[in-house]
Protein backbone atom coordinates (compact mmCIF):
# COMPACT_ATOMS: atom_id res chain seq x y z
CA UNK A 1 0.00 0.00 0.00
CA UNK A 2 1.33 3.46 -0.96
CA UNK A 3 1.41 6.10 1.76
CA UNK A 4 -0.38 9.33 0.89
CA UNK A 5 2.74 11.47 1.19
CA UNK A 6 4.54 9.22 -1.31
CA UNK A 7 1.66 8.82 -3.75
CA UNK A 8 3.32 10.79 -6.56
CA UNK A 9 6.98 10.03 -5.81
CA UNK A 10 7.46 7.03 -8.10
CA UNK A 11 11.16 7.07 -9.05
CA UNK A 12 10.81 6.20 -12.74
CA UNK A 13 10.12 8.95 -15.37
CA UNK A 14 6.53 9.09 -16.50
CA UNK A 15 4.68 11.22 -19.06
CA UNK A 16 2.12 13.95 -18.64
CA UNK A 17 -1.44 13.25 -19.85
CA UNK A 18 -3.81 15.57 -21.67
CA UNK A 19 -7.37 15.29 -22.98
CA UNK A 20 -8.20 16.83 -26.37
CA UNK A 21 -11.69 17.23 -27.81
CA UNK A 22 -12.81 17.19 -31.43
CA UNK A 23 -16.18 18.94 -31.45
CA UNK A 24 -18.46 18.45 -34.47
CA UNK A 25 -21.43 20.62 -35.34
CA UNK A 26 -23.82 20.88 -38.30
CA UNK A 27 -25.17 24.09 -39.86
CA UNK A 28 -27.81 22.41 -42.01
CA UNK A 29 -25.48 22.05 -44.98
CA UNK A 30 -21.99 21.12 -43.85
CA UNK A 31 -20.13 19.60 -40.91
CA UNK A 32 -18.25 22.09 -38.76
CA UNK A 33 -15.33 21.60 -36.37
CA UNK A 34 -14.77 23.78 -33.32
CA UNK A 35 -11.22 25.10 -32.88
CA UNK A 36 -9.62 27.40 -30.34
CA UNK A 37 -6.80 29.83 -31.06
CA UNK A 38 -3.96 29.21 -28.65
CA UNK A 39 -3.16 32.15 -26.40
CA UNK A 40 0.16 30.79 -25.09
CA UNK A 41 3.26 29.03 -26.37
CA UNK A 42 3.90 26.61 -27.87
CA UNK A 43 2.07 27.35 -31.10
CA UNK A 44 0.74 30.66 -29.81
CA UNK A 45 -1.77 32.09 -32.26
CA UNK A 46 -2.33 28.78 -34.06
CA UNK A 47 -5.57 26.82 -34.05
CA UNK A 48 -6.02 23.61 -32.10
CA UNK A 49 -8.64 21.48 -30.41
CA UNK A 50 -9.90 22.38 -26.95
CA UNK A 51 -7.94 20.45 -24.36
CA UNK A 52 -5.42 20.55 -21.57
CA UNK A 53 -3.47 18.73 -18.91
CA UNK A 54 -5.04 16.17 -16.63
CA UNK A 55 -5.24 17.11 -12.96
CA UNK A 56 -4.35 14.57 -10.32
CA UNK A 57 -7.89 14.42 -8.95
CA UNK A 58 -9.87 13.88 -12.19
CA UNK A 59 -10.45 11.31 -14.89
CA UNK A 60 -9.62 12.04 -18.52
CA UNK A 61 -13.33 12.42 -19.26
CA UNK A 62 -13.67 14.96 -16.45
CA UNK A 63 -10.61 16.74 -17.79
CA UNK A 64 -12.09 16.87 -21.29
CA UNK A 65 -15.37 18.32 -20.03
CA UNK A 66 -13.61 20.87 -17.80
CA UNK A 67 -11.39 22.08 -20.63
CA UNK A 68 -14.37 22.35 -22.96
CA UNK A 69 -16.20 24.59 -20.53
CA UNK A 70 -13.14 26.73 -19.80
CA UNK A 71 -12.20 27.22 -23.45
CA UNK A 72 -15.54 27.22 -25.27
CA UNK A 73 -18.26 27.76 -22.67
CA UNK A 74 -19.73 24.37 -23.60
CA UNK A 75 -21.32 22.68 -20.59
CA UNK A 76 -22.52 19.11 -20.06
CA UNK A 77 -21.31 17.86 -23.43
CA UNK A 78 -21.40 14.11 -23.94
CA UNK A 79 -17.80 13.27 -24.88
CA UNK A 80 -16.55 9.89 -26.07
CA UNK A 81 -12.98 8.61 -26.17
CA UNK A 82 -11.85 7.39 -29.57
CA UNK A 83 -8.05 7.08 -29.53
CA UNK A 84 -4.87 7.62 -27.52
CA UNK A 85 -2.01 9.45 -29.24
CA UNK A 86 1.43 8.73 -27.85
CA UNK A 87 4.05 9.68 -30.45
CA UNK A 88 7.25 10.45 -28.54
CA UNK A 89 7.77 13.98 -29.92
CA UNK A 90 4.17 15.10 -30.33
CA UNK A 91 4.54 17.95 -27.81
CA UNK A 92 7.69 20.14 -27.65
CA UNK A 93 7.26 20.86 -23.92
CA UNK A 94 7.65 17.36 -22.55
CA UNK A 95 6.60 13.76 -23.03
CA UNK A 96 2.82 14.04 -23.39
CA UNK A 97 0.20 11.40 -24.13
CA UNK A 98 -3.24 12.66 -25.12
CA UNK A 99 -6.54 10.83 -24.85
CA UNK A 100 -8.66 12.15 -27.70
CA UNK A 101 -12.42 12.53 -27.40
CA UNK A 102 -15.14 13.69 -29.73
CA UNK A 103 -18.53 15.22 -29.13
CA UNK A 104 -21.50 16.15 -31.29
CA UNK A 105 -23.20 19.42 -30.39
CA UNK A 106 -25.58 21.97 -31.80
CA UNK A 107 -23.82 25.13 -32.95
CA UNK A 108 -25.97 27.28 -30.69
CA UNK A 109 -24.68 25.52 -27.58
CA UNK A 110 -21.19 27.05 -27.86
CA UNK A 111 -21.10 30.51 -26.32
CA UNK A 112 -17.36 31.02 -25.98
CA UNK A 113 -15.10 30.70 -22.96
CA UNK A 114 -12.36 32.72 -21.32
CA UNK A 115 -9.39 30.34 -21.40
CA UNK A 116 -8.38 30.74 -25.06
CA UNK A 117 -7.69 33.63 -27.42
CA UNK A 118 -10.86 32.75 -29.38
CA UNK A 119 -13.09 29.86 -30.37
CA UNK A 120 -14.48 29.47 -33.88
CA UNK A 121 -16.37 26.97 -36.04
CA UNK A 122 -14.65 25.91 -39.28
CA UNK A 123 -16.08 24.04 -42.25
CA UNK A 124 -14.13 20.90 -43.08
CA UNK A 125 -12.70 22.46 -46.26
CA UNK A 126 -11.58 25.61 -44.43
CA UNK A 127 -9.60 24.12 -41.52
CA UNK A 128 -6.15 25.73 -41.15
CA UNK A 129 -2.97 23.85 -40.33
CA UNK A 130 -3.33 22.79 -36.71
CA UNK A 131 -0.94 22.84 -33.75
CA UNK A 132 0.76 19.74 -32.36
CA UNK A 133 -0.46 16.57 -34.13
CA UNK A 134 -4.05 17.77 -34.28
CA UNK A 135 -4.25 17.34 -38.08
CA UNK A 136 -3.70 13.63 -37.50
CA UNK A 137 -6.22 13.60 -34.63
CA UNK A 138 -8.82 15.23 -36.87
CA UNK A 139 -8.40 12.67 -39.65
CA UNK A 140 -9.00 9.81 -37.25
CA UNK A 141 -11.95 11.59 -35.61
CA UNK A 142 -13.64 12.03 -38.99
CA UNK A 143 -13.09 8.34 -39.74
CA UNK A 144 -14.74 7.44 -36.42
CA UNK A 145 -17.67 9.77 -37.15
CA UNK A 146 -18.30 8.07 -40.51
CA UNK A 147 -18.29 4.69 -38.82
CA UNK A 148 -20.54 5.79 -35.97
CA UNK A 149 -23.27 7.13 -38.24
CA UNK A 150 -24.00 3.54 -39.28
CA UNK A 151 -24.66 2.48 -35.68
CA UNK A 152 -25.85 5.55 -33.78
CA UNK A 153 -28.59 8.13 -34.40
CA UNK A 154 -26.16 11.04 -34.36
CA UNK A 155 -28.84 13.38 -35.63
CA UNK A 156 -30.08 13.49 -32.03
CA UNK A 157 -27.13 15.72 -31.18
CA UNK A 158 -26.56 17.56 -34.46
CA UNK A 159 -30.06 18.36 -35.70
CA UNK A 160 -32.78 20.41 -34.02
CA UNK A 161 -35.26 18.38 -31.99
CA UNK A 162 -37.74 18.79 -34.86
CA UNK A 163 -36.36 18.54 -38.39
CA UNK A 164 -37.28 17.85 -42.00
CA UNK A 165 -36.22 14.84 -44.04
CA UNK A 166 -34.15 17.15 -46.22
CA UNK A 167 -32.17 18.30 -43.18
CA UNK A 168 -31.58 14.68 -42.19
CA UNK A 169 -30.43 13.78 -45.70
CA UNK A 170 -28.11 16.80 -45.78
CA UNK A 171 -26.54 15.62 -42.52
CA UNK A 172 -25.85 12.10 -43.77
CA UNK A 173 -24.49 13.40 -47.06
CA UNK A 174 -22.20 15.87 -45.28
CA UNK A 175 -20.72 13.21 -43.01
CA UNK A 176 -20.38 10.43 -45.56
CA UNK A 177 -19.43 12.78 -48.43
CA UNK A 178 -21.84 11.14 -50.84
CA UNK A 179 -25.09 12.09 -52.56
CA UNK A 180 -28.23 9.99 -52.04
CA UNK A 181 -31.24 9.62 -54.26
CA UNK A 182 -33.92 11.64 -52.50
CA UNK A 183 -36.73 9.10 -52.84
CA UNK A 184 -34.59 6.12 -51.82
CA UNK A 185 -33.26 7.95 -48.76
CA UNK A 186 -36.76 9.00 -47.65
CA UNK A 187 -38.17 5.50 -48.10
CA UNK A 188 -35.30 3.84 -46.22
CA UNK A 189 -35.57 6.18 -43.23
CA UNK A 190 -39.33 5.92 -42.99
CA UNK A 191 -39.27 2.12 -43.34
CA UNK A 192 -36.84 1.83 -40.41
CA UNK A 193 -39.42 3.33 -38.08
CA UNK A 194 -36.86 5.48 -36.23
CA UNK A 195 -38.70 8.71 -37.09
CA UNK A 196 -41.93 9.93 -35.57
CA UNK A 197 -44.17 12.65 -36.99
CA UNK A 198 -43.53 15.80 -35.00
CA UNK A 199 -46.55 17.72 -36.20
CA UNK A 200 -49.21 17.28 -38.90
CA UNK A 201 -48.91 19.18 -42.15
CA UNK A 202 -51.18 22.24 -41.93
CA UNK A 203 -54.49 21.89 -43.76
CA UNK A 204 -54.81 23.39 -47.23
CA UNK A 205 -51.05 23.51 -47.76
CA UNK A 206 -49.15 22.11 -50.69
CA UNK A 207 -47.88 18.55 -50.49
CA UNK A 208 -44.49 20.08 -51.18
CA UNK A 209 -44.57 21.54 -47.69
CA UNK A 210 -42.07 19.33 -45.86
CA UNK A 211 -43.20 17.08 -43.03
CA UNK A 212 -41.37 17.46 -39.73
CA UNK A 213 -40.02 14.61 -37.64
CA UNK A 214 -38.44 13.64 -34.33
CA UNK A 215 -36.09 10.72 -33.68
CA UNK A 216 -37.75 7.78 -31.97
CA UNK A 217 -35.04 6.83 -29.45
CA UNK A 218 -36.90 3.75 -28.17
CA UNK A 219 -37.28 2.27 -31.65
CA UNK A 220 -33.63 2.92 -32.44
CA UNK A 221 -32.52 1.23 -29.20
CA UNK A 222 -34.69 -1.75 -30.09
CA UNK A 223 -33.06 -2.07 -33.51
CA UNK A 224 -29.56 -1.78 -32.03
CA UNK A 225 -30.25 -4.71 -29.70
CA UNK A 226 -30.95 -6.79 -32.79
CA UNK A 227 -27.57 -5.91 -34.29
CA UNK A 228 -28.87 -3.16 -36.53
CA UNK A 229 -26.50 -1.48 -38.97
CA UNK A 230 -27.58 1.34 -41.29
CA UNK A 231 -26.30 0.79 -44.82
CA UNK A 232 -26.90 2.70 -48.04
Amino acid sequence: MVENNKMYSYKYPHPAVTADCVIFGFDGVSIKVLLIQRGIEPYKGQWAFPGGFLKMNETVEECAKRELEEETGLKSASVEQFYTFSAVNRDPRERVITVAHYALVRLSEVKGGDDAASAKWFAMNEIPSLAFDHDHILRLAVKCLKERICFEPIGFELLPEVFTMTELQNLYEAILEVKFDRRNFYNKMLKLGILSDAEPRPANTSRRTPCKYRFNAEKYAELKQKGFRLEF
